[in-house]
């Protein structure tokens, strides 16, 4: 009976020192100066452009123009697939980066002109998924990527292309 009541109070003291510890930890995790939370929106907009980049270069712009998506081709059904997945992976992440460029007012500034393109992809993958994309469409994916990248240049923070697997295309 005592080893229980002795165990049963070292247990609650453990726990009461593992919150604290662990409260201690995460407010000393958020950003408390301005510059830091500036290098952060920086730091997640490279992130997130740089998805947005690769996925929309590796699944959308190449099989395009090697001819993929064009009726009779082989595999045509599963790159089309692909395409309209990474269309939403990208748009979703052009659409983070716009926000995380509101952190920093370089960047801010030099991503605002783009939010309207970063609009228009909205229904891409839908369109691609369908085999209804044509070049127009895969060119305006590649312009708001191009000025994604070109914004972050401006502002300090590039945007270099990295390729997403396929499990986060789906959202897995």
């Amino acid at each position: 009976m005592l080893s229980c009541a002795v165990l049963v109070s070292a247990t609650a003291c453990g726990d009461s020192t593992s919150n604290s510890v662990a409260t201690s930890a995460s407010s000393a995790a958020t950003p408390t100066a301005s510059a830091q939370k500036q290098k952060l929106a920086k730091t997640r907009f490279v992130a997130n452009a740089g998805l947005a980049a690769g996925a929309a270069y590796q699944w959308i712009v190449k099989p395009y123009r090697a001819g993929t998506f064009k009726k009779g081709t082989d595999g045509r059904t599963f790159a089309l697939v692909k395409a309209g997945l990474a269309g939403g992976f990208a748009y979703n992440r052009l659409k983070a980066a716009a926000n995380n460029a509101k952190g920093d007012p370089m960047l801010s500034k030099a991503v605002a002109p783009l939010t309207a393109g970063i609009e228009s992809l909205k229904e891409l993958g839908t369109k691609l998924r369908k085999g209804e994309a044509g070049a127009g469409d895969v060119g305006a994916f590649e312009s708001v990527i191009n000025g994604i990248k070109d914004a972050g240049k401006s502002a300090g923070a590039e945007v270099r292309d990295k390729v997403p697997s396929t499990g986060q295309l789906g959202g897995g």
